[in-house]
């Protein structure tokens, strides 16, 4: 237990941030915090250090979101900012069936890849804060964000047949 309060002290901010850049609401961000970080506790013996922590607690954080998002109707209007292009990839991240199996794909990407998605769907940066961390162009994040989707899809594909 000592433990993880260490992980919460230590992770707190950046869920928070995180949650708070998708909602755009303080007190939605606050709640949603407080019950990844519950989930968090209460599955933490499937938690594999093989991982980044960061990462585990973004997943649940983004799923308490949307479940929650699909639950009640107030989230729901929170949904129009995400751009259309972006709309197809997040509805597929909506459904529990889908949502481990992209996660499994997400997962076996090679990097750069991996990482470009992961910070524009999940951590919702501008590709110019991508490009940024790369020490890249936000062309650059661009093109590998979109490569990123291909790969996906293409390896969603492969699944499905």
């Amino acid at each position: 237990m000592e433990q993880f309060t260490e992980v919460y002290n230590k992770y707190y901010q950046s869920i928070y941030k995180y949650l708070l850049s998708l909602s755009k609401n303080p007190s939605i961000a606050e709640e949603l915090t407080q019950e990844t970080f519950y989930k968090a506790l209460k599955n933490i013996n499937k938690y594999n250090p093989e991982y980044k922590m960061l990462t585990w607690l973004c997943n649940i954080a983004k799923n308490t979101y949307y479940t929650t998002y699909k639950k009640d109707k107030r989230y729901q209007e929170l949904f129009e900012n995400i751009p259309d292009n972006e709309k197809e990839i997040i509805n597929r991240l909506i459904t529990n069936e889908t949502n481990e199996e992209i996660l499994k794909v997400v997962h076996n990407l090679e990097e750069p890849y991996k990482e470009v998605f992961t910070l524009r769907v999940y951590g919702n940066l501008s590709f110019k804060q991508i490009g940024s961390i790369f020490s890249k162009t936000e062309s650059w994040a661009r093109v590998t964000f979109y490569r990123s989707k291909l790969k996906i899809k293409e390896n969603l594909n492969e699944k499905e047949l």
